[in-house]
Parts: structure tokens; sequence; C-alpha cells
């Protein structure tokens, strides 16, 4: 569980950096189904994207750590369902997104629990060692 729970950390690190860097470079351009927008989407995405990157960074330090601070997995896990919490606000007032839209909130509402889960993998096979 320990090396499933650090794959997956890591993992979800490069996905974050690399999804924030696709934002902050390409601004609206990175959003699919997305047409032109405002200066000012433009910019909020571009931060945003920054943000996201910098989020990305603190599942990498997690992943460095040994063991994986399980508080630092739920603390993360627990902002990433935040995130599927604003998706579904939103369906609630303006409707569906584009599909793909749709798919990043199933991921974001499966990929929490499980991070959860696991939050302590690392700490307990560390104990275990010792």
């Amino acid at each position: 569980m320990a090396r499933i729970l650090r794959w997956l950390v890591l993992a979800m690190g490069v996905a974050c950096v690399a999804i924030g860097l696709f934002h902050l470079a390409l601004g609206n351009d990175s959003v699919p189904g997305e047409g032109a927008a405002s200066a000012t989407a433009d910019s909020l995405g571009r931060f945003f994207g920054a943000i996201f990157a910098g989020y990305g960074l603190a599942w990498l330090w997690a992943a460095r750590q040994s063991p994986i601070p399980a508080t630092a997995v739920r603390w993360l896990a627990g902002v990433f369902l935040l995130g599927a919490v604003g998706r579904l606000l939103s369906l609630a007032v303006h409707g569906w997104p584009q599909w793909f839209q749709v798919l990043l909130t199933v991921i974001e509402l499966v990929m929490p629990p499980l991070y959860f889960w696991l939050a302590d993998a690392d700490e307990k096979a560390f104990r275990d060692r010792a």
C-alpha cells in the first residue's frame, strides 16, 4: 500500500504541475470547449494555472518525504475534493459543461477517498520497519 501511495502522490504532483504550466502558458486556449474569452478571464485562468502548478509542487514535496506525511496527503486530497465541489456548484448553477470537464469532475470525486484511505500507509510501513 505504501508503494501505491507513493506512486499516486508522485503522479498527482507531476500531473498538477504539468496542467498548471499548460494553463499558465496557453490561457483560455487550454480549456477544452472554451471559445475566446475576455482579457480578464484569460488573466484569471493563467493566475490559477500558476497556483495549480504550485499545488502540484506541494504533492511532489509530500512524495519526497520519508515517510509520506498522512496529514499532508489528507489536506491536499481535501483541496482536490473542494475543487470537485466547485465544479458541482457550477453544474447546479449553469448546467453541464463540455464532456472533458465532466470527466475531470468524476476524477476529482473518485481520487480523494482513495487518498484518504491510503494516507497513512507509508507512515504505517515506516513504523513496521523500525
